[in-house]
């Protein structure tokens, strides 16, 4: 019963609090017994030391006679500096400083003592023995520091792993602190065993020539490709983590005209987290790019989402679950995540859902929904509408590749313009606040048919603020909008992951052509973005997210292989392949009758075009679109989609 369980957990809580305590101070005690020893050892040493191992009689005595009242007195004091109270195994430079205040004050004590009992040791055995007790009260509490650091400088000269294979000769990009906590990690811990570490590189012309944990500052950035060629080294660590775009972009060139790997150290709790697979990672192409980190309303954004019951379709895809992750931030009454994919759901509720909550209250419904579903079944997604009435819908549901929908128009059209016009209908005919379409650069000029079906649904979007859209339903007027964006860095499809797998399998890396270009984007970045978008929305709109420059995508494979260590068409051979069905060697953002108008945020545009359609022929010709899919007849599919684009055009699609 839920009470007996808790009444246990209970239990078993004060018996760990209880064990804990004890094993505290059983250490405490031990460590007093040891100190004691310390004590000791050091005044008998230290009378011996006097007097060249032939101590008098009478001093013997004497030492005997004043050993309780000298182990009082050095253990009082270094209970009074809190000796017995730290935790000693991670303790830095600066607790040296307690065990020294209470070994001064001890000695002090005992040396006026001394006088006042008219000198039963002399003098000099009195500082001899403060000073030996001193030195052993830091060996106790220092010895897994000592042996480390001892370990550390055998192995710093040991070329081999304890398997026998050569050791990785590391330079360290930056000496401050993100470089120091490398190396002393690296150093002392067991996952640093199969580096050695040659030095740091630092701008900082006054690091020049000092030592950080015995490593020498060899000199600034660009002594890099000397150094590795010198001290050949096989891998350099970018370890700063304050650095602008430029100087990181800068490093990585210049890194990149040596033979060495590339690995970047993450974010500091990451990094304290990792083991040695997780501690330094390779560069990825999202620290190629190094865009600007994205900042939005996020008031505004909480006042949108905050107590509503939100619908994202597409979920389980990258871009769809990145929208469940930010989303949940703000709080939504309800998440509904709803993907056909039941697989990539039961992933994502696993990695979203909170531990459940033993005491629901009384009709409290769960935060987190996921819906198996299919957009293109009608009565499956009527009932969810009408089971749990979204105010805010998420449409990322689509295909998205660009060869197989080549070869498979009908389904592109099934998904992509099928699913959108019922979503739509539905967000009408329930009265959802805000809907917001997921597009593609794709469908500016569409020569492909992916890119087309998106075009259709930015056109669906467009028309249906109007009044003429396919709901036609009194009552508050949704606002619809479609953001419309370029790739997605690591995103199910994307060119990144390819290359990233090719490398790791030794090649070939297949690129397209040498001159084709793309526009990236990361994750995060472009969903933060969709949802600052969305409050800017009035109904009707096309918004364009800042994509940056457009990036070559042969480059792209070249650095990512350099960077790892590796040669192109030497060590991972490049295929050029040719553009793939469908593909335009370069992308476009606007078309050419599209004007862009600034908004609120400066990384957000709003996009502006002609729209002369007629609403009863535009959604005619989407029906007629729709039944030659559900039909199969592909190549009469294909024919009037290209002639309705054409029509619904002012320029004709490429």
């Amino acid at each position: 019963m839920p009470g007996e369980t808790m009444a246990g957990e209970k239990i078993r809580s004060r018996l760990h609090r209880w064990g804990s305590s004890l094993r505290a101070i059983r250490r405490r005690i031990a460590l007093l017994w040891l100190d004691a020893l310390v004590v000791v050892l050091a005044f008998y040493m230290a009378l011996l030391m006097r007097f060249d191992g032939s101590p008098p009689a009478f001093y013997q005595r004497s030492l005997g006679r004043v050993l309780p009242l000298l182990l009082g007195v050095y253990l009082a004091f270094n209970a009074a500096f809190g000796l017995y109270l730290q935790l000693w195994r991670y303790a830095g430079a600066r607790q040296v400083l307690p065990i020294a205040l209470a070994g001064a004050g001890a000695t002090l004590t005992v040396l006026g003592m001394d006088f006042v009992l008219r000198r039963p040791l002399p003098v000099t055995v009195v500082l001899m023995g403060g000073f030996f007790s001193m030195a052993g009260f830091t060996v106790l509490r220092y010895h897994r520091q000592l042996l480390a650091g001892l370990h550390a400088l055998r192995l710093r000269e040991e070329p081999l792993t304890a398997s026998g294979r050569p050791r990785m000769r590391v330079l360290i990009v930056g000496a401050g602190e993100a470089g120091q906590l490398l190396a002393w990690r690296l150093q002392n811990q067991r996952e640093g065993r199969d580096y050695q570490l040659i030095g740091f590189v630092d701008d900082d012309p006054h690091k020049h020539g000092l030592r950080v944990h015995g490593l020498p500052v060899l000199g600034d950035r660009h002594a890099i490709p000397a150094l590795v060629a010198r001290h050949r080294v096989d891998l350099i660590v970018l370890a700063i983590y304050n650095i602008s775009e430029a100087d990181f972009q800068a490093i990585l060139r210049i890194c990149e005209e040596t033979p060495a790997a590339v690995r970047v150290l993450p974010n500091l709790l990451d990094f304290l987290r990792g083991g040695n697979g997780a501690s330094l990672r390779p560069v990825s192409a999202e620290d190629l790019l190094r865009r600007r980190p994205v900042e939005i309303d996020g008031e505004a954004c909480r006042a949108m989402l905050e107590g509503k019951t939100v619908l994202v379709t597409g979920a389980a895809g990258s871009i769809g679950s990145e929208l469940c992750r930010q989303i949940l931030l703000f709080q939504p009454r309800q998440l509904l995540m709803l993907d056909h994919n039941e697989s990539g759901l039961y992933d994502l509720l696993n990695e979203l859902a909170p531990a459940p909550d033993p005491f629901p209250a009384a009709g409290a419904e769960p935060p987190l929904r996921p819906i198996v579903a299919d957009i293109t079944h009608e009565a499956r997604m009527r009932a969810v509408f009408a089971a749990y009435q979204p105010q805010i819908v998420f449409h990322a549901a689509a295909y998205k590749h660009v060869p197989l929908m080549e070869e498979h128009p009908e389904e592109a059209v099934r998904v992509n313009v099928m699913g959108t016009r019922l979503l739509i209908r539905l967000a009408e005919r329930y009265g959802v606040e805000r809907f917001v379409l997921i597009s593609t650069d794709k469908a500016v000029n569409p020569c492909n048919v992916m890119g087309a079906t998106k075009r259709i649904g930015e056109l669906m979007v467009r028309m249906s603020p109007s009044g003429q859209g396919p709901g036609r339903d009194p009552g508050p007027r949704t606002r619809f909008t479609a953001v419309r964006f370029g790739n997605v860095l690591g995103s199910r499809g994307s060119v990144v992951p390819t290359f990233e797998a090719q490398i790791e399998r030794g090649g070939p890396v297949t690129v397209t052509h040498p001159e084709m270009t793309r526009y990236f984007m990361s994750l995060t970045e472009a969903v933060r973005l969709t949802l600052q978008a969305a409050v800017f929305t009035q109904g009707g709109d096309i918004f364009l997210l800042d994509m940056g420059e457009p990036l070559r995508i042969d480059e792209l494979a070249r650095r990512l292989i350099r960077l790892r260590g590796l040669r192109p068409e030497v060590d991972i051979p490049i295929r050029y392949i040719g553009p793939r069905p469908g593909e335009k060697f370069h992308e476009e953002l606007v078309g050419a009758d599209e004007r862009l108008e600034p908004t609120p945020h400066p990384r957000i545009f709003r996009v502006h075009g002609p729209l002369n359609l007629d609403p009863s022929a535009f959604w005619e010709g989407v029906e007629e679109l729709i039944a030659l899919a559900e039909a199969s007849r592909r190549e009469a599919l294909t024919a009037r989609l290209w002639a309705l684009l054409r029509q619904w055009s002012s320029v004709p699609p490429g």
